[in-house]
């Protein structure tokens, strides 16, 4: 790979330099996570450590099974965790708080309610009079472009618009830190599109810092300054890699040397290659024992 196919060097360089010399909003010290189970337990997170700087983009990905999930409902502090810390400020994470914004893969929306009123739910449940909540809800739905549908029902919208009002009401509370577990992974591959680069947009205009896990690599590299890569059982940090790509991000980035490099990198990391070994000759003859349901002269080789 030609290094004149990739960003320089220093301009990268300046560029994390940057983002590490802001504050760290979020900390993560030597987290484990175990849950029982009949037998005993089973170690889901360990020695899990790392910051998130204010304003920075981090997605979180690896294997299934790797605690993604897990990891993101400890740090919303709605899972408990088994050891370490978490630090949101500097002031250790005990429960929910509206210091975190959460956007769940569901879309998580009360039915019975309407837009506004689901937007307006929080403001209301801190305080706020129902004037002051409208019209913040109102401010909220017009960032994420849905000011027409304000009186209508989450079932009557598509999912990329109820993703869209799960994000305005996680942002209502202005929380430090927006926590996304997978949000867009029930959409369709278009509305999944929309949907990236509308964070892109909602990101860039606000003080906000964005956790985003993911499965999917090609989401996390267009999005994301930094990539936690886990591996599995137990789920531990594999590798912290800083994204090339520049800034501002498009879809056309996606067959960048710099992109693919990048996603070549992650998917090793998450997928090593398999090591084939030579079987005794006994086993390479044995017979295969898979059951046909089709005619043995119906071959499709």
């Amino acid at each position: 790979m030609s290094d004149a196919t990739l960003p320089p060097a220093d301009e990268l360089a300046q560029r994390f330099a940057r983002i590490y010399e802001r504050e760290p909003i979020l900390e993560v010290r030597g987290l484990g996570k175990q849950f029982a189970t009949a037998g005993g337990s089973v170690q889901a997170l360990r020695d899990v450590s790392f910051k998130v700087h204010r304003r920075e983009l981090v997605c979180v990905i690896g294997p299934s099974g790797c605690g993604k999930s897990t990891l993101i409902r400890i740090l919303a502090g709605l899972e408990t965790l088994s050891s370490g810390q978490v630090l949101v400020d500097g002031k250790p994470v005990s429960g929910p708080g509206r210091d975190r914004g959460m956007v769940f893969q569901g879309y998580s929306l009360f039915p019975w309610l309407t837009v506004k009123r689901n937007v307006m739910f929080g403001p209301e449940m801190s305080g706020h009079p129902h004037n002051v909540a409208e019209g913040m809800a109102r401010q909220w739905l017009e960032l994420v472009g849905l000011s027409d549908f304000a009186d209508a029902y989450p079932h009557q919208l598509s999912g990329g618009m109820r993703q869209r009002v799960a994000i305005a009401r996680a942002l209502v509370n202005e929380p430090r830190i927006l926590l996304m577990d997978e949000p867009f992974g029930a959409l369709d591959a278009q509305t999944r599109a929309k949907m990236q680069t509308h964070l892109l947009d909602i990101w860039k205009n606000l003080d906000v810092t964005v956790l985003f896990i993911t499965h999917d690599l090609d989401e996390a590299i267009y999005l994301a300054d930094r990539i936690l890569v886990l591996k599995a059982h137990p789920g531990e940090v594999q590798e912290i890699v800083e994204v090339p790509v520049p800034r501002p991000r498009s879809p056309a980035q996606f067959s960048s040397e710099a992109f693919r490099a990048t996603r070549a990198h992650i998917e090793a990391l998450i997928h090593p290659p398999v090591v084939h070994h030579t079987m005794p000759d006994e086993e390479a003859a044995a017979p295969s024992t898979m059951i046909r349901f089709t005619a043995v002269d119906d071959n499709v080789e």
